[in-house]
């Protein structure tokens, strides 16, 4: 373990709002519906249709992956990699790296804007170009564009008026450390675009989230934000920009520690669910109500119809499971839709 505290410091207040939403599973309100990368079980991730559809099947939080260019525009996209989702390869051929990758960061803005976007696609060898869900939006279909951060909050704040709603924002910070070593600062660009557009002061309207813990720790205690945070949790074999510890964030220990400078944590639903016992029972970690217990959040990822864990038969059933059996207090989805349609008949 590197950066982390001592353990055992009082838990911070927390604004009203989120005592609100830490009491959903006492006064059985629903959890927060979070579209994942957009309404993304139906188009290519991240493109501005893929969010106009989210909101339109009434999220209340939209995800926002954000990278940076060259001429540090902050991007919405979910790697640092522009070939699983871009014709990039194409469009500028010769542009790759030495690991042959093609890095959002040596693009500007300009040359991002003639990109086509497209549903993601594998790059290893053996399935390099294949669709990564084959039933979804078809990868061939060149009808999309990488929109800017400041495009996609213009989007969702322009729907919220027209349609009456008030959308909030779910914006993760991807590999921070990574930029810095690039000698870009990708918090410094993504929090001057929330103050631009009026959303730096809106706990009720914004989450911050990231797989790094020291980023999530600057945030609080140096930058000082009053925004929520959410501490996501990986597996330590995922190679994530971080040099936390994931099994210790699991611990009580760990979720101390994480209750010191955050507001809620977003574990993989496999960390939650662990199969099924003898008997047919789904086996559940203890992860949810220990991380309950001090004072935090659990947004669990991804619930998809289309990709479900081994034991679970269908969609209902997985999302029985989290909300009714572990009472999560909410969830990212490609499928908006269809969490709503289960809420909607508890």
């Amino acid at each position: 373990m590197t950066g982390l505290p001592a353990k055992g410091g009082r838990l911070r207040c927390r604004p009203f709002f989120l005592l609100l939403l830490l009491m959903a599973n006492t006064l059985t309100a629903d959890p927060v519906v979070i579209a994942h990368r957009g309404a993304s079980g139906y188009l290519p991730e991240h493109t501005l249709a893929a969010k106009a559809a989210a909101h339109v099947m009434g999220a209340d939080f939209i995800e926002q992956d954000v990278v940076l260019s060259r001429d540090g525009i902050p991007l919405v996209l979910h790697d640092i990699y522009l070939d699983n989702t871009t014709d990039v390869e194409q469009r500028f051929p010769g542009r790759a790296r030495a690991d042959g990758r093609y890095y959002a960061l040596d693009f500007d803005l300009d040359e991002i804007r003639q990109l086509s976007a497209h549903e993601r696609t594998e790059t290893g060898a053996a399935g390099k170009g294949l669709a990564s869900f084959p039933e979804r939006f078809p990868v061939n279909a060149s009808l999309f564009t990488v929109p800017t951060l400041a495009e996609e909050i213009d989007l969702i704040s322009g729907m919220d008026r027209s349609r009456g709603r008030s959308t909030g924002l779910y914006v993760e910070f991807k590999a921070p450390n990574w930029h810095r070593s690039q000698g870009h600062d990708l918090v410094a660009a993504v929090m001057a675009v929330l103050k631009e557009k009026g959303y730096d002061k809106r706990p009720e309207q914004v989450f911050l989230q990231c797989f790094d813990d020291s980023t999530l720790r600057y945030l609080r205690h140096e930058f000082k934000t009053q925004l929520p945070l959410i501490q996501l949790i990986g597996e330590n074999d995922w190679s994530e920009d971080s040099a936390v510890d994931y099994d210790y964030l699991r611990t009580p220990e760990g979720l101390a520690d994480i209750a010191s400078y955050a507001d809620g944590i977003g574990p993989w639903i496999q960390q939650i669910y662990l199969g099924r016992d003898k008997a047919g029972k789904a086996r559940l970690s203890e992860l949810v109500s220990h991380a309950q217990a001090r004072g935090l959040l659990v947004h669990p990822y991804t619930f998809r119809s289309d990709q479900l864990p081994e034991g679970i038969d269908d969609f209902d059933t997985l999302l029985e499971i989290f909300i009714e059996q572990a009472g999560v207090d909410g969830l990212f989805t490609d499928f908006p839709d269809q969490v709503r349609d289960y809420l909607h008949r508890r």
